[in-house]
């Protein structure tokens, strides 16, 4: 049985398991069974942090030759595209060559059905491999070697194959193809174990994202909070390269503080005007359930900007911020307010960072886009 790891004593959230982990499971176990001819229903893999799991093993198929099982992922209660997937290793032992190999055996992992491909530069591994991440190569490695440690068989020479049978289909839900990962999932985790609620498999994908963006040349970045907004950035930029549009979602203060240290000191921010009013008020994560809308602080800006009464009164009237925005008719003093203090608050997460913010309308159009001329 799986031994289940927990964030935390106050908690009752479940952690989970990375893609990695779950691969250096499944090879580990394909491993002894080609060492032992015998079925083996489980296997216990140390993590990079020094925690150990153990992990039910499914599908056994062996030879003399080659053993066979995958892991059922189990992403704990902050599950994501890859939850439930089944991770699968085969592994084959060639007859070594001599002079060994100094040090011990040879062992090479190679990427299977649903395992995507690199093409761009700037992710962990280069153009050309399986993006099988560097940690999670040596998890599968020291998986394997202790095997071949544990039954002296140190001189084999053993090609490991890991797949996802409905990898690529799981892919199409996930930015990998914009990433350059073409035709499959990553195998990805630095840690081997899913934190609930951590965000990082996101806050992951923006630093990638930027590191590809900065790879292929690219001068400056558009940071999108949603879908909607990003199309109508890059119908406004029409000569956007794709590795420039990066999907922050609500993740402002690290999207900003990635960019900075990347050198994207003039990010685009595309968002509609309930967005940007919550970064404008300095909320590092606009998720609703992390930041409120503070519409008495915007009377204020308004009051202290001499906003037209109008204008005045129908903040105090409204219940939400597209209210405000629709109701004013986007009134351009307003946006343009609301933008301003939008990059004051931006340059507070990420210092010496000088934002252009981009409104976007709810029909999928540029409303307004700020510039330090306007303002």
């Amino acid at each position: 049985m799986k031994k289940e790891l927990r964030s935390g004593p106050s908690t009752p959230l479940r952690t989970g398991y990375t893609t990695g982990a779950c691969a250096a499971a499944a090879a580990r176990g394909a491993a002894l069974m080609l060492a032992r001819q015998e079925p083996v229903s489980e296997v216990t893999i140390e993590m990079p942090g020094g925690e150990s799991a153990t992990f039910a093993l499914h599908g056994q198929l062996f030879t003399g030759n080659t053993a066979s099982c995958f892991v059922t992922k189990d992403a704990g209660d902050d599950p994501d595209v890859t939850n439930g997937a089944e991770v699968h290793a085969e592994v084959t032992s060639n007859p070594p060559q001599p002079p060994f190999v100094k040090g011990g055996s040879e062992i090479t992992i190679f990427g299977g059905a649903g395992i995507g491909r690199v093409t761009k530069p700037g992710l962990a591994v280069p153009p050309g491999e399986w993006a099988i991440n560097p940690v999670p190569r040596r998890m599968i490695q020291q998986s394997v070697r202790s095997v071949l440690s544990a039954f002296n068989l140190q001189h084999s020479t053993l090609s490991i194959v890991i797949s996802i049978p409905d990898g690529e289909q799981r892919a199409l839900k996930t930015l990998n193809a914009r990433l350059g990962i073409i035709g499959g999932l990553s195998i990805l985790g630095t840690t081997g174990i899913v934190r609930p609620i951590s965000a990082k498999a996101w806050t992951d994908t923006i630093d990638a994202a930027l590191d590809v963006a900065r790879a292929c040349g690219c001068e400056n970045v558009v940071l999108s909070t949603g879908r909607t907004s990003e199309l109508a950035a890059q119908q406004h930029f029409s000569s956007l390269p794709e590795e420039a549009c990066i999907m922050m979602g609500d993740h402002v203060a690290h999207a900003l503080r990635a960019c900075a240290q990347r050198g994207f000191m003039q990010p685009v921010i595309a968002c509609q005007f309930a967005k940007l009013l919550k970064i404008a008020c300095g909320h590092p994560n606009t998720h609703a359930a992390a930041s409120e809308l503070d519409l008495a602080k915007l009377r204020g800006w308004a009051e202290q900007a001499g906003l037209s009464p109008r204008i005045l009164s129908i903040i105090t009237n409204a219940n939400t911020a597209r209210e405000i925005a629709i109701t004013s008719a986007f009134d351009p003093g307003l946006m343009g307010l609301v933008a301003g203090h939008s990059l004051q608050a931006a340059a507070l997460h990420a210092p010496g960072i000088s934002v252009l913010p981009l409104l976007c309308g709810y029909d999928g159009t540029v409303i307004f886009q700020y510039s330090k001329t306007r303002a």
